[in-house]
Formats: C-alpha cells, structure tokens, sequence
C-alpha cells in the first residue's frame, strides 16, 4: 500500500483514538439505543451464566479442574472438585486460583490465556496471562495443592512464548520475550530446555531456526507406560514441518517424514501421523489425509513398519485424535458430520474398536485422563444443545450422560438439512440451513449466511444457542457454508483455494447465496452474511465483488488490506495461506482481491449496510484492518457502523456482559437490516 493512503494513520493505536471514540459513539446511538439491545443482552448473559450450563473440566489423578466466569467473578476462577461430586444434584466446588484477586492485586488486567498440568506431579501447572486478552503472554508456576506461585519456580516474560513440561523439573522453552528471539513473522525461532533452579543462561539451547522460518517449539509424547518420546517441531511455514526427536543426550535425530504431516501422538511405540500430501515409503502409496501409525524406536528414532489406519474419502477427514492408555480415539467428519472410530493395540497390530458413540452432529473431545481408557466427549447438532458424555474405550457400555446443557429455545417446530450448491467449477459445496418448519419459498426469510473457508478450519453444525431465541424464533434462517479452503473435506479442499486460488473460495460463498435466492428461501433484500478473522476477509470480498446480493454484512475482527497484511498484526506468519505481496505474481493476486483497494464510491456501486467490529488489544489480526476499512467505505459514502472494543484479543470478550452487548450488537443490526 503506497504512503498516499489517507487512512494509514488508523494503523497507529495512538493516532486512532480521537477516530475510534467517535466511530463507537456513532455505532453505540444506532446499535445500545435500540430498545432490543439492552433486553437482549440481559438474556444473552442470564443463558451464559445460567447454572444449567455445562461446567467442561480436565481430570488430573482425582480432581476435575474447571475455569469458571460469572457475574460475581467477571475474569474467573480455576476450582475443582471430585467426579462423584460432579455428578451430584449440587456439586461441591473448591477454588484452587482466583483470577480477579490477583489482578486487583497486582493492577493488571489479567486474562487467562491457558493452564497447563505437570502429567506427572498434577499439583503443578503452568498458568499463562494475557493482557486483556492479546496472544502475548506471561507464564507462571503454580501449585494449586499450595494455592500460590511457586517460589524460585518457572516463570517468563510477556511474549508468544510456547511452554511445555518436559518433567516436574524441566521445561521445554520456545522464547518470544526479546526481537532476537523471532522468526520474521513474529514466533519463536529457538527451542531451549531450562532444568528447574536454572538461571536462563543455563538453559541448554537444542535449536535455532532461520528468521525465514515460521516457527520453533518442542514437546514430550508420555506414553501410558511411562515411554518418552522428545519432539522438536521446525515449522517452515504453516503446512510444511520438519520433525526431530530428541535423545537423552540431547542430540536431534530427524525424523525422515514428508513435509506435509503432523505428528499427534506417540502410543505402543507408534508416531501417529496426519498426512497432508501423498506420500510412498517402504514401496508402499500413502494418500494425502490418511493416518497412519509408524512404528519408531524411543531411543534411535528409527522408523520401521507403517500401518494404515484410515485412508478418509474425497468426502471425510480426520480431525484429532486422543491417545489413551490401550489405544487411540480419532475424530473425523463424514459429510461435515462427526464420526469417532477407536483402535486399540492388540497382537502387534492396532485393531478398530466398534463404539457405541453417537453419530450425525458434532463430536467435541473434552478430555483424555492420562493412564486411562476414559474420553470425555461433547455431543450436539444445530437443534440439540450439547451433552457431556463419559465413555470407556474398553468398556463397550453405551456412554453415561454427565450433563445436558439447557435448551436455549423450544426448537421441536425447527428443522435442519445438508444441501450442496454448484460452484463455478461443477464442484458440489456443501452448507447446512436451519429454519421453521413452516417457512415459505417466498423469498421473504430473513437469511444470515456464515462463512470461513480458510486454514483448513471446518465449519460444524453447532448448537445454534443464542440465534434460536434471538433469529430463528424470530422468523429468521441460518445458513453455514462449508466452502473450500476450510479442512471439511480434507487436505485436498483446503489447498483448492489456497495462496493463488484463494477466489475459489469467494465463488464457493457467492454459490451458496446465489442457490438460496434461486430456491426462493431469501432474496437480496433479505440475506446478510457475517464472518470473522479470515471469514472477515471472505465476507469482505463478497461485498466488493457481488454486492447485490446482500442487504447487510457483518466483518469482525477481519483481514482486508491484503497487501499489507505482513506488516500487520501477525500476518507475516500467513504468507503460504495467501501468498506474499512483496512477491510480484503473488502480489498481482492479492491486488485482485484485496477488498480495502476495490471500495466503489457510492456514486458508482450501492453497497449494503456494513458492521465492522475489531479490538485494539488484537495482537494476531490488526484493528487497522478494520479501521481503515471503515472510514474509506464512510468516505466513499456508504452505510457503515464500526465498533471498537478496548479489551478483549481476538476472539474473546473481556467478560461475559462484553461477549452478550457483542453479540448483541450483531443481532440488532441483522434485525434492523432485514427485519424492520
């Protein structure tokens, strides 16, 4: 973006704020003085804080750990209690840290950006914060037995810094508190192992990666028996790693396995391994998205056999995986719709398990207790709130119910189906559509259309919580769109719009919206779309390009100055999803697309209404983004409200009440556009 840019004051935090106080003061008369937002989000927040939601835990040993926020406890508190308490009528809850104590004692504003147990010693863990909640953080030791930090324990500077137990004595470290540190695209580029009382200077160093890499980090795979498998992690760039294993001298020993993988567990001997190409070995053909289990010695890292454990079709995918002490769970979608199959080692071979595990929704793994065959899983579709569900690998008893999260709206006159559009192409997109069984091809639903398509992430189907109340039941359709570039079908849908082809995607979106009007379910009078972080990008360029087709678009916390995304926020660690602009061919790309550079002057093109919505604590994708495209559209003279919010990172609120007005907000602005 050449320096004539009038608007490139707003990507100055300083320099922004008279812009950003007047564009919230805009955004606040049209949106927070409607007489639906304050009742909203007063609703809004009773449902999130209602007792009948699902408390999610982690066990270590004994105790299952939960972090917990409520009206009383905006920043939350990490307690525990015993699973028979847990599946009492009235749990008995003890709190172990208190996060709002600790900020008003130190006068930060904390957010938990993580907790992390040692395996073997579960009193201790690693507790991560951010400020108001950025990607950098700082990192602790902690006892939650002693209820206080440990003294002369871990602890670290704010950063990006990727920590990880090793033992109860040592640490693997991947630094990001000194510029010496990083990768040209703001990680880590160094790996250390710091020994518990060791000053850093005596922190052994294992490896130091080019500035032109992505990234460093390091990990240890602690089998059920207590088999140590060291993994050193060089990540080139987001979808192409090298793997090492570290030995007990300390010594890297590369793990000879194509680039495009990801190594998840470590199990009976076994690396399990995701591929995201093809690859051959041992005279044998391995597809792209197949998991397999290479057998590799803790010791030498030497590979031997390969088994294939599933080989997914041009429709399925695997998603994680969860290692147990007789074998593994994995996770995979089945035309977007969640399957689990279990394998458990048996005579020198792993052998699928047949499970009694529901089917047809959206299958979320909670927890995996080390040393056991026990998963905790989550269970819900669009129209079933979700259900936790304790299950034994081994066991073949139908899972137990934990807990059922309460309904947020009475949805037995509600349906929900699968279609498929025709892209530009002939390729069949999936997307799935919610809505009243009584509704009319009239052309008159009210329709949001929701859309990602991007980093291999998939888009499932749900529960649709507070839209049912506040959309659906309010005559309004839900539409969510599995477009390419998105992981629902696997490696090969993601790379068909990834880098140069990047449009594909936009002309997946575009299908979609174009089938619901042909069917006669919307029309363009009464169809918004609404997206976040990359989907900001997607409905971004949606809006330059076919804007005729919407009456109202929602862009949160979005990319769209695609040729200066690299200097921006965190985006120079994107360069092999969208390409690098610096690069004259790849720069020719994005210039084609970049939405901020195809804003039309109202006089030329009528766009719809626009909320862009962003936060200045957003240290992975910049407010300028969303800045800079405002005040152009508002130059050009189009409708548009933007809204900053002054805590909170890039996904999340700074407390319940901010996450309800929010999304209140949002809903406000939909109902205004295509209800009123």
């Amino acid at each position: 973006m050449p320096h004539s840019d009038p608007f490139l004051f707003l990507e100055d935090h300083d320099q922004a704020q008279s812009w950003i106080a007047a564009q919230n003061q805009r955004c606040r008369a049209a949106m927070d003085a409607d007489p639906r937002f304050a009742l909203m989000t007063e609703q809004i927040l009773q449902f999130s804080q209602s007792q009948q939601q699902i408390p999610y835990f982690a066990q270590h040993g004994d105790w299952l750990y939960h972090f917990y926020q409520g009206s009383t406890r905006p920043r939350g508190v990490y307690r525990r209690t015993t699973l028979a308490s847990y599946q009492s009528p009235d749990p008995q809850w003890h709190i172990v840290f208190d996060l709002d104590q600790l900020a008003a004692d130190e006068g930060v504003e904390w957010q938990l950006a993580g907790i992390s147990h040692c395996i073997l010693q579960a009193n201790l863990c690693l507790i991560s914060l951010s400020v108001s909640g950025s990607d950098g953080h700082v990192c602790r030791e902690y006892d939650v037995e002693q209820q206080g930090f440990v003294a002369n324990g871990f602890h670290f500077p704010f950063g990006k810094n990727v920590i990880h137990w090793r033992d109860a004595n040592s640490v693997f470290v991947a630094p990001a508190w000194d510029e010496s540190q990083l990768t040209q695209a703001g990680l880590p580029c160094e790996v250390w192992l710091l020994q518990r009382g060791q000053d850093w200077d005596g922190a052994a160093n294992l490896v130091v990666l080019p500035e032109t890499s992505l990234r460093a980090q390091a990990w240890r795979f602690l089998d059920g028996n207590l088999t140590a498998f060291d993994v050193i992690e060089a990540a080139h760039s987001l979808d192409q790693k090298a793997y090492y294993h570290l030995d007990d001298d300390l010594q890297l020993q590369h793990l000879p396995l194509p680039l495009r993988c990801d190594v998840l567990a470590y199990s009976h001997g076994d690396l399990i391994v995701k591929l995201a190409s093809n690859w051959s070995r041992q005279g044998q053909d391995y597809p792209s998205g197949a998991l397999l289990a290479v057998a590799c010695d803790a010791k030498t890292a030497k590979l031997g056999r390969i088994q294939l454990l599933i080989a997914p079709d041009a429709q399925q995918s695997i998603q994680t995986i969860e290692a147990t002490l007789s074998g593994i769970v994995v996770a995979m979608l089945d035309c977007v719709k969640s399957r689990v199959l279990g394998f458990v080692w048996q005579q020198g071979a792993w052998q699928q398990q047949p499970n009694l595990l529901p089917d047809g929704g959206v299958i979320e793994f909670v927890d995996q207790p080390w040393q056991t065959d026990v998963l905790y899983f989550n269970y819900s579709d669009f129209l079933h709130p979700a259900t936790l569900y304790r299950y034994d690998l081994l066991g073949q008893q139908t899972p137990e119910i934990l807990r059922q999260q309460l309904p947020a709206f009475d949805s037995q006159h509600f349906i929900q189906q699968q279609r498929f559009a025709r892209a530009k192409d002939g390729t069949p997109i999936p997307y799935f559509i919610v809505h009243h069984q009584s509704l009319v091809l009239d052309g008159q639903t009210p329709t949001l259309l929701y859309g990602y398509g991007g980093f291999a992430q998939s888009l499932l189907p749900y529960y649709v919580d507070n839209l049912g109340p506040q959309w659906l039941a309010k005559g309004g359709a839900f539409v969510v769109a599995n477009i390419r570039g998105g992981g629902e079908f696997g490696p090969a849908w993601h790379q068909a719009a990834q880098g140069a082809a990047r449009q594909v995607s936009f002309d997946d979106f575009i299908a979609i919206a174009e089938d619901l009007i042909a069917q006669g379910l919307t029309s363009p009078r009464r169809l918004a779309i609404q997206g976040g972080s990359h989907g900001g990008l997607l409905v971004g360029a949606c809006l330059t390009q076919r804007p005729e087709l919407f009456k109202a678009v929602v862009c949160e916390a979005p990319l769209l100055d695609m040729l200066r995304y690299p200097e921006l926020g965190a985006g120079a660690s994107w360069l092999a999803e969208y390409g690098d602009p610096a690069i004259a061919e790849q720069g020719a790309v994005l210039a084609a697309y970049s939405p901020y550079q195809h804003v039309a002057p109202a006089s030329e093109q009528t766009y719809p209404a626009v909320l862009l919505s962003c936060a200045s604590c957003d240290d992975r994708v910049h407010p300028a983004h969303a800045r800079k495209m405002a005040a152009k559209l508002l130059e050009q003279g189009h409708q548009v409200l933007f809204f900053e919010k002054a805590q909170g990172g890039h996904q999340h609120g700074y407390s319940a009440l901010e996450t309800a007005q929010e999304l209140s907000r949002t809903l406000v602005f939909l109902q205004q556009q295509l209800m009123d």
